[in-house]
């Protein structure tokens, strides 16, 4: 396992910074794209200690631009006075006909884009963003029976000897 100061990619050319595992929980995930980040320097260095939470997260288009906003890139620890603001807002890097696609998809009553995963790519800063409508009470509910019912059968299976 890596260390968080360790600056090489594994082999699959990722490089995993942070993920938004509430994400999953709160939202049903329709739609994904990749997105550049528009980064200060120390957001750089600071990204790649592993210094990013994304929980708070969400991506709004204005005037034909994706932004990413409630992204925290803490400030970088070696830095000095002119060191970024962690709770900017920050350009998301995309071709103008993927920016289309979202709007279209954010256009529907209920639907948001939220930030899922933060990695690097072969040394370029990116985002998966998602196009995500908040689960109700009872989705949350009937998910969690259906991972238990899941859990349960792996377990008899586990116990007979059957895996």
């Amino acid at each position: 396992m890596p260390s968080r100061q360790d600056h090489s990619t594994p082999a699959g050319g990722l490089h995993l910074v942070a993920r938004n595992r509430r994400a999953s929980h709160d939202y049903e995930i329709l739609d994904t794209a990749v997105a550049g980040l528009a980064l200060a320097g120390t957001e750089v260095k600071s990204l790649r200690n592993g210094d990013a939470n994304l929980t708070d997260g969400y991506a709004r288009i204005e005037n034909g631009e994706v932004f990413l906003h409630g992204v925290r890139i803490e400030p970088y620890a070696g830095g000095n006075r002119a060191n970024h603001d962690p709770g900017r807002s920050r350009k998301l890097l995309l071709h103008r006909a993927e920016i289309r696609r979202l709007a279209v998809r954010t256009e529907e009553k209920g639907l948001t884009m939220v930030p899922l995963r933060l990695f690097f790519q072969r040394g370029w800063a990116k985002v998966e963003i998602g196009v995500v409508r908040g689960k109700r009470e009872y989705d949350r509910r009937r998910e969690i029976a259906r991972r238990d019912a899941r859990l349960a059968v792996d377990r008899a299976l586990a116990a007979r000897g059957g895996r």
